[in-house]
């Protein structure tokens, strides 16, 4: 059997790493030249692109950690696993909204103050009076917009509309499909300004994207009001400045958000208009597992079949296997592609039984099915072919 070197860049929960357990992929700490790599937050850079790397899978929803340009340039599919951390992410914005709406961790620091009143005759008439500045809101009957409504943001808009809040999403690349998965009552905003115009509270779900950096900005705050601005998507999503700067102007209330920076850092000990936790989004024992869970059955799926699923910059993939010979072929996607694999097939008289051909962006990716024994002369000739990036013989 064929065997596959994995190798770990990070922390992976062990319960992922324990579904390598009866596959022909072996993990492998120490290797220099694996097969697929697993990683959560490590920052990935050109040298851990080794000449064997076929395969990267990330335990999380974003790959900024991961060179994903250079890594399609060289045919390496990389994974992430949308979803797996969703319910834990969900959680948090409903903490983080609670936080901006009731004041509870300026109350916190109030009381955790009176370490004077060491009498509760003195200390109960202290907080029946001082009490009152710590008013806060009810979620019921405000508005919430969601900004991108994919794993995470959909999850959030369902929870707003359970809490009787008035939700309101905004995601030009929903599809039909993740469509139909929302409950009736949350209504689409056209465009991101309509969003923050009808707004009490706004929660961010984008990935950070050279598209989407810095998009939640002046642009978008001079149209709303008292604003409640959650981020847990990712910090390039937002112009930090921006946001202080019209925090001191009135049109956002506070910031929550899972992202610190030392400007933000600053401000929040100064005031309590701005709320910062440590990037724990993801960070329960149940979505760490889902992760790394997803991760591994990704990458092990890819090495022994060739199949994909939720590769970033791969086309999604599946093909049944009819034969004992499976080869992969990635290329540039040009024209006349096909018909040159399939020439080059037939001159090497290996008959196709199966073959699926799909394509993202500036790659292609083909699964065929061959019926007659396939040898190394052949995959190094079908490597010769022009714009063909990758061949692998999948035995």
């Amino acid at each position: 059997m064929q065997e596959f070197l994995v190798k770990p860049l990070s922390n992976i929960a062990q319960v992922g790493l324990d579904k390598l357990e009866g596959t022909s992929c072996v993990l492998n700490e120490s290797a220099s030249e694996p097969d697929g790599v697993l990683v959560r937050s490590t920052k990935l850079s050109s040298e851990d692109l080794t000449d064997n790397l076929k395969a990267i899978s990330r335990a999380g929803a974003g790959v900024n950690n991961i060179p994903v340009e250079e890594c399609t340039e060289k045919g390496i599919v990389v994974f992430n696993t949308p979803g797996a951390n969703a319910n834990a992410v969900k959680e948090l914005v409903l903490a983080g909204l609670m936080l901006s709406s009731r004041n509870i961790y300026a109350s916190i620091d109030f009381v955790n103050d009176l370490t004077d009143k060491i009498e509760m005759s003195e200390l109960e008439p202290y907080l029946e009076s001082n009490k009152k500045q710590f008013k806060g809101n009810e979620l019921s009957g405000s508005s919430l917009g969601v900004v991108g409504l994919g794993a995470i943001g959909s999850k959030v808009a369902r929870m707003g509309v359970a809490l009787d809040m008035e939700v309101i999403g905004f995601d030009p690349a929903l599809s039909v499909e993740a469509a139909w998965k929302l409950p009736s009552q949350v209504k689409p905003a056209t465009t991101l300004e309509e969003l923050f115009r009808v707004s009490d509270y706004i929660s961010i779900h984008i990935p950070a994207l050279p598209t989407t950096e810095k998009i939640i900005n002046k642009d978008l705050f001079k149209f709303s009001n008292n604003l409640s601005l959650l981020n847990f998507a990712r910090h390039e999503v937002v112009n930090t400045q921006d946001v202080l700067n019209f925090i001191d102007k009135g049109n956002l209330r506070n910031f929550i958000t899972d992202f610190p920076t030392p400007e933000l850092i600053q401000r929040a000990n100064e005031k309590k208009d701005v709320i910062l936790l440590p990037h724990i989004g993801a960070s329960t024992a149940q979505a760490e597992e889902n992760c790394a869970v997803m991760a591994v059955n990704q990458l092990t799926e890819f090495l022994q079949t060739g199949n994909i699923v939720n590769s970033v910059n791969f086309p999604d993939v599946r093909l049944n296997r009819t034969t004992d010979y499976r080869i992969s072929i990635i290329n540039k996607n040009v024209p006349a592609m096909i018909g040159q694999i399939a020439t080059e097939l037939g001159e090497l008289k290996l008959n196709i039984a199966e073959m699926t051909n799909v394509s993202k962006g500036d790659i292609a990716y083909n699964l065929i099915d061959i019926e007659n024994e396939v040898s190394e002369e052949s995959i190094n000739k079908l490597k010769g072919i022009e714009n063909v990036i990758d061949v692998r013989l999948i035995g």
